[in-house]
């Protein structure tokens, strides 16, 4: 998994794995969500991040405990 922001476009990017996309969907207003040929969701995208994340250039990582 990658997560990106651009700070010069305001966009948040998650890539949950690569792959061809073969569709995208807005599940919302600026909530962009791509789909690879069999239905996989391989990213998100959100627009406007700095609107909507508090700090969108930061990122915590966490894993549950086992």
């Amino acid at each position: 998994m990658k997560v990106i922001y651009d700070k010069e476009t305001d966009t948040l990017s998650i890539i949950l794995r690569e792959g061809k996309v073969a569709e995208s969907d807005e599940a919302r207003e600026g909530l962009i969500m791509d789909y690879d040929k069999a239905g996989h969701l391989l990213s998100l995208e959100l627009l406007d991040a700095s609107e909507q994340v508090r700090q969108p250039q930061s990122v915590e990582f966490a894993l549950a405990p086992a």
